[in-house]
């Protein structure tokens, strides 16, 4: 039998998504905590690996196992054997043909910058601190050169193992909420710290040291090193993943209706 789950987490504290030998990492504790209730050893796959510090709050994972047990036992169980960082959301048997990864059609992620002339105390692992002012304005409109298909190469790590830089831009936007200024963008997938590379490169736009055209000259040059410095990962949230309506899964991640839909 093959389950669909969503999952949340704090990333504060965790070494990534990507299970590793040194621990902890996300993968490595949902593994412990599904294959102790499943009583048999157990592999996942997720939609997308987030970076050490990066949160998620809808984040999919998918995983097979004979082990037959309720929806809330599963639930419950494998909450609790997470760490108070980690949540298991939902879970939902799915067909042998869904993927978390690759069945995904689009990825969303937002970027939250705390733009305030003092640093934060609260929430600082969950926002970036920016102490000059932002024009969100200018970034919104420098933004809107990525969006469609590209070759993304400038925004791309020097790590990134993906076969190839050209991606899709759905959409995205820059708004400011009172002292924060909030970058949604949404792609079928994305390159490694592209988004992180996207944001390095808004804020000198935002700050009036380059012009909002930069931003397509960056896109223009297919090179790294004509964008911005890589943003800190504490304002990075993977936010929703959608999946064909035939699969029937949960876009947003909605926990207080369990007691009436999940019977013991």
């Amino acid at each position: 039998m093959r389950y669909a789950c969503g999952v949340e987490y704090d990333g504060h504290g965790f070494l990534g998504f990507q299970k590793q030998v040194q621990e902890p990492t996300i993968q490595n504790c949902l593994e412990k905590a599904i294959s102790k209730v499943a009583n048999q050893p157990t592999k996942i796959i997720c939609c997308g690996r987030t970076d050490t510090g990066v949160s998620a709050s809808a984040q999919v994972i998918h995983f097979d196992t004979n082990a037959t047990r309720s929806d809330y036992q599963w639930i419950m169980g494998i909450n609790t054997n997470l760490p108070k960082g980690i949540s298991l959301l939902w879970i939902k048997p799915v067909s042998d043909d869904f993927h978390a990864r690759f069945s995904a059609i689009q990825r969303s992620y937002q970027y939250v910058i705390l733009n305030r002339w003092i640093r934060p105390a609260i929430n600082r692992h969950h926002q970036t601190w920016e102490m000059l002012p932002l024009d969100e304005d200018k970034m919104h409109q420098a933004s809107q050169y990525l969006v469609g298909k590209h070759d993304f190469n400038s925004f791309r790590s020097s790590g990134c193992q993906s076969k190839t830089s050209i991606k899709t831009i759905n959409s995205i936007s820059v708004i400011r909420d009172g002292n924060k200024v909030i970058m949604d963008v949404a792609a079928s997938g994305f390159l490694h710290h592209m988004i992180r590379n996207i944001i390095g490169s808004l804020l000198p736009i935002g700050r009036g040291e380059k012009p909002v055209e930069s931003m397509l000259h960056i896109l223009q040059e297919k090179d790294r090193t004509k964008a911005g410095i890589t943003a800190p990962p504490n304002g990075l949230s993977f936010n929703l993943v959608k999946y064909p309506k035939k699969f029937n899964l949960p876009e947003l991640a909605i926990t207080n209706h369990l007691p009436q839909h999940y019977e013991q």
